[in-house]
C-alpha cells in the first residue's frame, strides 16, 4: 500500500514539474521578442566601442581604419570645451537631482494632509499628466512662453520689471533647465512618495495626538522618518544618472548663444560625432561617459544596499 502511495506522489510530482516547465516556456516565448531586440540594438552596437581607438573612415570600416590608441582620449582632455561641457553636465544634473528630490517630498506631503479624497485625485493626476508629454512638445511650449515676447515676458513687463531673455542667457538657461524638468517629472515621484506614505500605520498619528503632538510634529517625527528608507533608496539609486543631464530637453531647447552654460556631454558627442562627423571622437567622448556611468551606478547600488537594504542581486 505504502508503495502504491509512494509511486503516485511520484508520478504527481513529475507531472507537476512538467506542467511548470511548459508554463515556464511559455514564459520564456514571450521574452524572446524582447530579448532579440535588446541583442540587436543594444549588444550587438556595443562592437562600435573600438571606434574610439581608431581614426574612423566610413569607406574603410571598423576592420579597415587604423587603430590609434587612446589618441582620441588624450585629445578630449587637451580640449578646452571638454572641462566646460562635463562641469555643465554635472551642474545641470545635480541641480535636477536634488530640486527633483525635494519638491516631490514637500508636495506629497502637503497632498497627504489634503482631507478631500476627490481632490487629492484630482491634484495628483493634473500634475503627474506632464510626465507623458515628449520634450519635443514640452520644448516648443517652453520656447514660447519663456520667449523675448512670451508669457511670461509679458507678465515682467506689466509688473514694471524688464524682459528677460531666458533662452539666449547663459545666466539663465541653467535655472531653466532644472525648474522645467522638475515641473515635467514631480509629478511621478510624488506618486512614489505618496504610496510609502499609505504604509505609515494611523495608529502611530493618533497616539501622537493623544500626546498633544500638533500637525506639525507629526510630520517630522512620524512621517518623515517612515518615508526615509524609500528617500535615501531613490536617491542612491539616481547617483547613478548624474551624468545624464537630459539629452531630450536640452537638445530641443539650447542654441549656439549658450553653449558655455547648456552644452552637455550628449549634446557635444551628437554635435562631434553625426554633424561635424568626427565618429572616434565622439566615440571615446561617448565611451569615458559611459563608463564613469557604470562606476556610479555599481556605488549607488552598493550605498542602496547599505543605507535602504535594497538589493537587485
Amino acid at each position: 500500500m505504502k508503495k502504491l502511495l509512494s509511486q503516485s506522489e511520484k508520478s504527481t510530482k513529475k507531472s507537476v514539474k512538467k506542467r511548470n516547465r511548459k508554463t515556464e516556456s511559455y514564459y520564456h516565448l514571450m521574452l524572446l521578442p524582447g530579448m532579440i531586440l535588446l541583442f540587436i540594438f543594444h549588444i550587438v552596437p556595443m562592437f562600435g566601442i573600438v571606434m574610439a581607438f581608431q581614426d574612423y573612415i566610413p569607406a574603410k570600416g571598423i576592420f579597415g581604419s587604423d587603430w590609434v590608441g587612446l589618441e582620441h582620449f588624450r585629445y578630449m582632455f587637451q580640449l578646452p570645451d571638454s572641462k566646460q561641457i562635463f562641469l555643465n553636465t554635472i551642474i545641470i544634473a545635480v541641480g535636477k537631482l536634488l530640486l527633483g528630490m525635494i519638491v516631490p517630498i514637500f508636495f506629497a506631503l502637503l497632498l497627504n494632509e489634503a482631507k478631500l479624497t476627490w481632490f487629492k485625485k484630482t491634484v495628483q493626476t493634473i500634475v503627474y499628466l506632464p510626465n507623458f508629454l515628449s520634450w519635443v512638445v514640452l520644448g516648443t511650449v517652453i520656447s514660447m512662453i519663456f520667449s523675448y515676447d512670451g508669457m511670461f515676458n509679458n507678465l515682467l513687463s506689466a509688473l514694471g520689471l524688464e524682459r528677460i531673455m531666458f533662452l539666449a542667457s547663459n545666466t539663465w538657461f541653467r535655472p531653466l533647465l532644472i525648474v522645467t524638468d522638475v515641473w515635467k517629472g514631480y509629478g511621478y515621484g510624488t506618486i512614489i512618495y505618496l504610496a510609502a506614505l499609505t504604509a505609515i500605520n494611523p495608529a502611530l498619528y493618533e497616539s501622537a495626538a493623544m500626546d498633544g503632538a500638533n500637525r506639525w510634529k507629526q510630520m517630522l517625527n512620524i512621517t518623515l522618518p517612515a518615508i526615509l528608507p524609500t528617500i535615501v533608496l531613490l536617491a542612491t539609486l539616481n547617483l547613478g544618472n548624474v551624468l545624464n543631464a537630459g539629452f531630450d530637453q536640452v537638445f530641443n531647447l539650447y542654441n549656439p548663444i549658450v553653449y558655455q552654460t547648456g552644452d552637455i556631454i550628449d549634446t557635444f558627442v551628437y554635435r562631434m560625432g553625426l554633424v561635424d562627423m568626427q565618429y572616434s571622437f565622439a566615440a571615446a567622448v561617448g565611451l569615458l561617459k559611459s563608463v564613469i556611468s557604470f562606476g556610479l551606478i555599481v556605488l549607488s547600488y552598493k550605498m542602496a544596499d547599505k543605507f535602504a537594504g535594497y538589493r537587485i542581486f
